[in-house]
């Protein structure tokens, strides 16, 4: 509730902010002036409830409050602001007309950190509410892990003369301050003032007091005295410490003049009178010593969540490059599985060209001596013909016949060796890379040729092809691939041989053209592969072998040649009928499209 009758000067970021609770209109105009002049932006409230809302709006740096609010009392009011975690920082000070021991009590208890009577001089209220702010609002709510430690007070009394030591006093409360505090459960030392005190080191370590209670006189000494307690608290904050509190006791009718000021404006955080009572000055003893203990725990808090970050962070990096080695790692792995491919392609392309020179020059080799022996045998064929038809005896034309016999056997040996021959050029030409038409039953039937030491009679190979004769693609997915697979059943059908018996089995090869995709598979009936071998089959260099009977790069090859028609090769259980065992089932998936001419298979050149 802004007052018109004075104005109200701009507010700028650095201004503190305050809030006025005062009920008496004149009384609330006077602060304000006073506050508006001394550079405080002041929002004004009535009653402790629009208190509420004003502070929860404005949320103000110092809150003053009076003791006597309609509805809700300014005790109230502090405690509800103190069971409010957004509020509970804030100071408050308390304006009071009744002075007596138990409404400050009261006041202490249910979180006030200052009081001080409305009719105290408006310049001593300043120094009040500055001494306050110079506090700053870290934590000043005790909380449970303050209230576990000892407070540490010490009670700084002011230079006896030697006459005074000796007097008697009389009349000596049964209770003293050093007393009273030590039952509350605080640590108390009684020490003399001296210009040592302030030099020493004792201020500013581990066990530096909490609160530092002084008797302080009329002279100057005293106020050079808490202006050096004052350095030295700087200090200790320009440190990254958490200073000492100070409550000086000054006599009751200084007090109560404007001079008492002086000691706020030298540093001192309270000042009472001398005729306090003892039970009012414990309870401003322990706020204070509290409120330092509390902002001391804060700071423990503060440097534990610094070292709690840094130590986060540490882990943040620490699992960031873990993740980078790990993504480094996987790299790693799969550059190392791309050279393995590549060597087996390598490898594959050297053997295949080795053995397309070998066969090249073999086929040369034997395709002369072949050539005029069948040109002979031709000869020699008609020779015998002719004989046939002169007159000879009858053990002649035996004899003849014999040899017509004989010749014609040869003639069928020499025609097989040819064919092999051709069948070697074909299944080791150099362009196997290209995409041409390929007859498939034809190409099956040159790999099964070949492969027919493995077969033996033992074997029998059931053929049902039912997709298109003709397929553009590789010859390496003939050549290779299906006769690879194939000699791997005739492998595995042979371990199954016991005792050295003849265990027939079957091997079938079929094929068929579904959904635009080019389909063959090879089944047999053999012991089958157990699924954790499945996985890996296809990697280069693995094999179920023995060692020197396999190299482990026939399904690897026939893996990359699948991959370069955009096909997919996988196997599952064959379960053929009648069959000896479980069996493992090949399937090959081609895409193609359909021509004029029949299927074409899709795919990119190797």
């Amino acid at each position: 509730m802004p007052f018109p009758e004075f104005e109200m000067p701009m507010v700028t970021s650095n201004m503190p902010r305050v809030v006025l609770v005062e009920p008496d209109c004149d009384h609330a105009r006077q602060i304000a002036q006073v506050l508006v002049k001394e550079g405080f932006a002041l929002t004004c409230a009535t009653s402790g409830e629009e208190a509420l809302g004003t502070i929860e709006e404005t949320m103000p740096d110092l809150v003053v409050a009076c003791t006597e609010l309609p509805g809700m009392s300014g005790g109230q009011l502090a405690r509800r602001l103190r069971l409010d975690a957004l509020t509970r920082n804030i100071p408050i000070l308390m304006l009071t007309e009744d002075a007596s021991p138990g409404v400050e009590r009261e006041g202490l208890e249910s979180g006030a950190d200052a009081y001080i009577s409305k009719s105290a001089h408006p310049d001593l209220m300043v120094l009040r509410m500055r001494a306050l702010l110079r506090e700053g609002p870290e934590l000043l709510q005790v909380d449970e892990a303050s209230r576990l430690r000892r407070a540490r007070i010490v009670i700084v009394n002011s230079p006896r003369e030697d006459e005074d030591e000796e007097e008697v006093v009389e009349d000596v409360p049964e209770t003293t301050l050093g007393e009273l505090l030590w039952r509350d459960g605080h640590t108390v030392t009684s020490i003399e003032r001296s210009d040592d005190l302030i030099e020493g080191g004792w201020l500013r370590g581990a066990d530096s007091p909490d609160c530092l209670v002084l008797e302080l006189g009329s002279g100057d000494e005293d106020l050079k005295f808490c202006r050096l307690l004052d350095a030295r608290r700087q200090a200790v904050l320009e440190a990254g410490g958490i200073p000492f509190r100070t409550l000086g006791i000054v006599e009751a009718s200084r007090f109560r003049r404007q001079s008492s000021g002086e000691f706020f404006e030298a540093g001192i955080d309270d000042l009472v009178p001398s005729d306090i009572a003892l039970e009012a000055l414990a309870m401003r003893i322990r706020t204070l010593a509290q409120r330092r203990m509390a902002q001391d725990e804060f700071r423990q808090q503060e440097i534990e969540r610094q070292q709690n970050a840094l130590t986060l962070e540490a882990a943040r990096a620490k699992a960031e490059m873990a993740e980078a080695l790990a993504q480094a790692n996987m790299e790693l792995a799969r550059t190392n599985e791309r050279l393995l491919q590549a060597q087996s392609k390598l490898v594959q392309t050297a053997k295949m060209a080795s053995l397309g020179e070998l066969v090249a020059g073999i086929a040369h080799e034997i395709n002369n001596p072949l050539a005029f022996t069948i040109a002979h045998a031709d000869t020699v064929t008609r020779t015998l013909k002719r004989l046939q038809g002169v007159n000879a005896s009858d053990e002649a034309m035996s004899l003849t016949k014999k040899g017509m016999s004989r010749l014609e056997s040869m003639k069928l040996g020499l025609q097989r060796i040819q064919n092999l021959v051709l069948s070697l050029r074909r299944f080791s030409r150099l362009d196997e890379s290209s995409f041409q038409k390929v007859d498939v039953p034809a190409a099956l039937e040159t790999a099964l040729a070949l492969l027919a030491h493995k077969l033996g009679p033992g074997i029998i190979v059931q053929k049902d092809l039912q997709a298109p004769a003709e397929l553009v693609c590789q010859p390496a997915f003939l050549n290779q691939v299906v006769m690879n697979i194939i000699s791997n059943a005739a492998d595995a059908l042979a371990d199954m041989s016991t005792d050295g018996d003849i265990v027939r089995g079957r091997i079938v090869i079929a094929s068929r053209l579904e959904n635009g995709r080019y389909e063959m598979s090879v089944s047999d009936d053999g012991p089958g592969l157990p699924p954790d071998l499945r996985t890996r089959i296809f990697d280069p260099f693995f094999t179920t072998k023995p060692v020197g009977t396999g190299t482990g790069l026939g399904l690897a090859i026939a893996y990359s040649v699948m991959e370069a028609h955009d096909g997919v090769i996988e196997v599952t259980d064959a379960n053929l009928p009648d069959g000896r065992g479980i069996g493992a089932c090949f399937r090959m998936s081609l895409p193609v499209r359909m021509t004029e001419e029949g299927p074409v298979a899709t795919g990119r050149a190797a």
